[in-house]
C-alpha cells in the first residue's frame, strides 16, 4: 500500500456545460492512483447551541464518518454475486442489467446522431 503524502481534494466543476456535469472529482497526481476508500465527514446542526467565548450562542454540530468505497476495486475483488448484492444494497441493478440498459440508451443515442 503506498504511503499517504497527498491528500485527495473533492473537487466540484461550476459550468453547466462542464466536462463533469456536476459530478464532484478528484485530480489525481501522475504518480499517484485513485482512493479505493474516502472517509468522510457528514456534518449536521442538532438545533441546540452552547455558550461562546464571549457569551454569544454558538450551534452544537454533530459528525458521522462515512466511507465511501471505490465500485472498480470492488468489481475486481469481489465474486459477481457478491458485487451485485453490494450493487443491489446500494439501489442499484445488476451489473448485466444495468449494462444492458446502458448498451440500449447508447444505441438509441447513436441512431439518433448517425
Amino acid at each position: 500500500m503506498e504511503t499517504m503524502d497527498w491528500i485527495p481534494e473533492i473537487c466540484y466543476e461550476d459550468s453547466e456545460d462542464g466536462m463533469t456535469s456536476h459530478i464532484p472529482f478528484i485530480q489525481v497526481p501522475d504518480n499517484r492512483s485513485m482512493p479505493t476508500i474516502l472517509f468522510i465527514f457528514a456534518s449536521t446542526d442538532t438545533g441546540e447551541s452552547e455558550p461562546g467565548p464571549e457569551g454569544e450562542d454558538l450551534p452544537v454540530t454533530e459528525i458521522e464518518l462515512h466511507q465511501y468505497a471505490d465500485m472498480n476495486t470492488l468489481r475486481d475483488k469481489l465474486s459477481s454475486d457478491m458485487y451485485n448484492t453490494v450493487r443491489v444494497s446500494l439501489g442499484l441493478e445488476p451489473l448485466d442489467t444495468a449494462v444492458e440498459k446502458g448498451k440500449k440508451i447508447t444505441d438509441a443515442i447513436r441512431s439518433k446522431i448517425l
